[in-house]
């Protein structure tokens, strides 16, 4: 980390106003800065990686699209024997397809929709019985199926908010206690797919916001519970990536999903808002789903890191510095400021 040390009082420190503008909002506004010198006084630094990595064993769920797909792709390529829980496994899906066609024993699909009970104890049955030798466990978890939906809080069933929490949070919790016997055997580590929503709220987003809030809450706790065993617990935040994962499915799944949405409304809600607003508000996230990058290295590279170094980052932030700097401003500044540089 680097630490300022201030040479002269701020009152006599070189001043400069920054302008900003919300990309979301097309607001404006701006903000004092002091410059000062600083000394760098310590930088936190890496120990060497695990040891080779051809032995160890990491399970990552939602492979059939997006991060998962991905990541399970690259982590054979490095060496690792993947289990890639796969929703569409038994339904053949297209990344299920791919996959399967490398034909090779480092990387094996594995039938995983989070939200079952069931399912989750018969993958790790069947993960356990496939490892070399189950008493030495499993080294990695990685927990990356999640899905997504958008509205205003009043726009927002309660079946809804339900779906988004079974998936991404308690799809999350469900998996880690089934896969946490053969973690701890290995000392092995678990990785958590959060946001940068599961650290700064966001208006229209509240069922995906809740769930990454929790997600970083279990992270947090099974982190402090995990540490005298030696298993170690990362959390990923990834920025906009939408436009790279398809979350959404495109324009044309964000129109329908909007679509039934005004028409489950209650009419109260339709008459007070108006459809005009209601539209804004689809247009706006239309536009952010296609503002996104195209490009998931960095959060590919993010979970590699977190499973092959030896001191792995508490969290990773791969994201653009525009949202970087706005989640520092969010999460630091006091609410009233942030509220009227982003919100307001």
């Amino acid at each position: 980390m680097l630490t300022a040390r201030l040479s002269r009082p701020l009152s006599q420190l070189p001043r400069k106003t920054l302008n900003f503008s919300d990309r979301e909002n097309g607001t404006r506004g701006s903000l004092l800065l002091y410059s000062a010198p600083f000394v760098p006084v310590g930088r936190r630094t890496y120990a060497a990686s695990v040891d080779p990595v051809g032995s160890k064993a990491v399970l990552i769920t939602g492979c059939d699209s997006g991060f998962g797909f991905s990541l399970a792709k690259h982590l054979h390529s490095e060496g690792f024997l993947v289990f890639a829980g796969c929703l569409m496994k038994d339904k053949g899906s297209d990344g299920v397809k791919e996959l399967d066609s490398m034909k090779s024993d480092r990387l094996r699909t594995v039938q995983l929709n989070v939200c079952k009970s069931e399912e989750v104890d018969k993958a790790a049955e069947v993960i356990r019985s496939s490892l070399e030798d189950p008493e030495k466990g499993l080294w990695g978890l990685v927990n990356n199926a999640g899905i997504s939906t958008f509205g205003d809080v009043e726009f927002t069933s309660m079946e809804t908010y339900k779906e988004v929490a079974e998936v991404n949070l308690w799809g999350t919790v469900r998996v880690t206690k089934a896969f946490l016997p053969l973690i701890r055997r290995a000392k092995g580590r678990v990785v958590n797919i959060s946001s940068m929503m599961g650290r700064m709220a966001n208006v229209a987003r509240s069922p995906y916001c809740i769930t990454k809030f929790g997600v970083e809450a279990f992270s947090d706790c099974l982190r402090y519970e995990m540490h005298p065993l030696g298993v170690k617990v990362s959390v990923v935040e990834p920025g906009n990536f939408i436009a790279a994962t398809s979350l959404y499915g495109g324009t044309e799944r964000i129109q329908a999903i909007a679509n039934k949405m005004w028409e489950e409304l209650p009419e109260v809600v339709r008459q007070d808002y108006g459809r005009k607003y209601f539209d804004e508000k689809v247009a706006r996230m239309e536009s952010y789903c296609t503002s996104g990058s195209t490009d998931t290295s960095p959060v590919i590279k993010a979970v590699t890191h977190a499973l092959t170094a030896a001191t792995p980052y508490t969290r990773y932030h791969p994201m653009d510095y525009y949202w970087w700097l706005r989640m520092q401003i969010m999460t630091h500044f006091p609410g009233a400021i942030s509220d009227r540089i982003y919100i307001h």
